[in-house]
């Protein structure tokens, strides 16, 4: 199927076919940002790769819920190797980051970065003699 349609057709089903994982919801206040992932299972903490960089969250990791044996029924809590790719809707400070698991959810904690440049800077005018 790819190389009729191209492996670039399905991107724009992603999400529709196949789900994202791992699942996030994201919540702004007026110069924060909470995100909340989903990430059953996770054991190491160290397994779980999280990177910033300006307004773009990644996230890396596998998703396990370990369980092996017997016929599987149902399949609905999505699970394997995760490289997930957020775009944030403002920059965020690097230096500031606070990311926290408990109950199979990270809670990542970002502060908007606010520039010195984006500061009004008054403009002192100076008087220009004749010579």
């Amino acid at each position: 199927m790819d190389q009729f349609f191209g492996e670039k057709f399905w991107d724009q089903f992603e999400g529709i076919v196949k789900p994202n994982i791992p699942q996030i919801n994201i919540y702004q206040t007026d110069h924060e940002l909470l995100c909340i992932v989903n990430v059953p299972g996770l054991q190491d903490l160290d397994k779980l790769d999280i990177y910033v960089d300006y307004a773009t969250l990644e996230l890396r990791g596998v998703i396990d819920i370990g369980h092996e044996g017997g016929t599987v029924l149902k399949d609905e809590i999505l699970q394997g190797v995760f490289d997930r790719s957020v775009s944030l809707p403002f920059p965020v400070r690097s230096d500031k980051i606070k990311a926290t698991y408990k109950n199979g959810l990270v809670y990542i904690q970002l502060h908007r970065f606010i520039s010195d440049s984006g500061r009004k800077n008054r403009v002192n005018v100076r008087l220009l003699e004749d010579e």
